[in-house]
C-alpha cells in the first residue's frame, strides 16, 4: 500500500531520510560554530569553510606524521585549529571592533581565499583519502539500507557536541558572562571580568567546532582544499533560517534542513540543490530575524 501511494519503494524514502539526517548533523555543527561567533562577537565569519577544511587537513597530518590515529586527531585537530583561530582574532579581527559588520565579512572572506589558495598550491584540488577508523568499520543492515557504523557515529558525535555547546552557553556562568559581554561589555568589565579574553576564547571555540566537523567529514569525503567552499554557502543559509546568533536555531535548523533536503531528493530531485535557499527566502519574508532569532 505504501509503495503504491508513494510511487516508489518505501526503502528509498527511509534511506534518504537517514542520509538527510547525517548531512544535517554536519550542517548543525558547522552552523553552530557560525552562530556562536556571530552571536557573541557580531562577526560574519566567512572563513568558516576554510577552517573546516583546515580541521580535515590537520587530522590527516596528525594521523600520518604524529601517529595519533583518528581518535587522537578528533581531539588534537580542533584544539590546534581553534588556537589558530585565536591568533586570527587577536591579530586581525580585534582591530575591527566597533566598525561595520561588512569589514569583518570582507576580511574573513579574503582570509578564506588565502588559506584555500595556499592549500591548493601545495596539495592540489583532487583530494586525499582518509581511512575510516577500524573500530567503526562495517555497518548494520536496517532492512531498507545498509548503515555504516561511521555515519551513525557522525550523528551521535554531532548531537553530543551540539548538546554540550548549548549547555555551556545557556546554562553555565561562563555562558552568562559571554551573553552579558555582548550586550554591555563595559559594565561587565567593571565587575572585574576580562571581556576581551572571553570573546577571544569564544571565537576559538567556534573555530574549533568547524575543525571538529572537518575531522568527522574526512573519512566520508576526500580531504581537499575546496571542501569548505562547497559547503559554506549552504551553512550560511541554515544559520539565516535558524536566526543569526541563535545556538538552538543552528542545531534544530541544521538537522531539519538536512532531512528536508533528503526528502526533496525523493520527491523532486531537481530541486534538492536549491530547496534550502527557497526555505531561506520564505523565512526571511515571513520572519526576517529567523525562526529562533530575536526580533528587535
Amino acid at each position: 500500500m505504501l509503495t503504491e501511494l508513494l510511487g516508489f519503494p518505501p526503502q528509498v524514502l527511509f534511506g534518504q531520510l537517514l542520509l538527510g539526517l547525517i548531512n544535517g548533523a554536519f550542517y548543525a555543527v558547522l552552523s553552530l560554530g557560525l552562530a556562536v561567533i556571530f552571536g557573541l562577537l557580531n562577526i560574519v565569519n566567512f572563513a568558516h569553510g576554510a577552517l573546516y577544511m583546515l580541521g580535515a587537513f590537520a587530522a590527516l597530518g596528525i594521523t600520518q606524521y604524529l601517529g595519533l590515529g583518528y581518535w587522537g586527531a578528533l581531539i588534537v585537530a580542533p584544539i590546534a585549529v581553534g588556537a589558530f583561530g585565536i591568533v586570527i582574532e587577536r591579530l586581525l579581527l580585534r582591530r575591527l571592533a566597533g566598525v561595520d559588520h561588512l569589514y569583518g565579512l570582507l576580511l574573513t572572506f579574503g582570509l578564506a581565499l588565502v588559506i584555500e589558495g595556499t592549500f591548493v598550491k601545495f596539495f592540489g584540488s583532487s583530494g586525499l583519502p582518509y581511512p575510516t577508523p577500524k573500530a567503526l568499520e562495517g555497518g548494520v543492515n536496517l532492512g531498507f539500507m545498509f548503515l555504516p557504523w561511521y555515519r551513525a557515529w557522525v550523528v551521535v558525535a554531532s548531537l553530543l557536541v551540539c548538546g554540550a555547546t548549548w549547555f555551556l552557553f545557556e546554562r553555565t556562568k561562563i555562558g552568562a558572562y559571554l551573553r552579558a559581554g555582548t550586550e554591555n561589555p563595559k559594565l561587565l568589565q567593571a565587575f572585574g571580568v576580562n571581556v576581551p579574553l572571553l570573546t577571544t576564547l569564544a571565537y576559538g571555540y567556534g573555530v574549533a567546532l568547524a575543525a571538529f566537523a572537518g575531522v568527522l567529514a574526512a573519512p566520508i569525503t576526500q580531504v581537499n582544499p575546496l571542501m569548505g567552499s562547497n559547503l559554506i554557502i549552504v551553512v550560511f543559509a541554515v544559520v539565516v533560517i535558524g536566526g543569526m546568533g541563535s545556538i538552538m536555531g543552528a542545531v534544530v535548523t541544521g538537522l531539519a534542513m538536512g532531512v528536508i533536503e533528503g526528502l526533496t531528493k525523493v520527491f523532486w530531485p531537481e530541486a534538492s540543490a536549491t530547496v534550502i535557499f527557497v526555505v531561506m527566502a520564505i523565512v526571511l519574508v515571513l520572519r526576517p530575524a529567523g525562526l529562533f532569532g530575536k526580533t528587535a
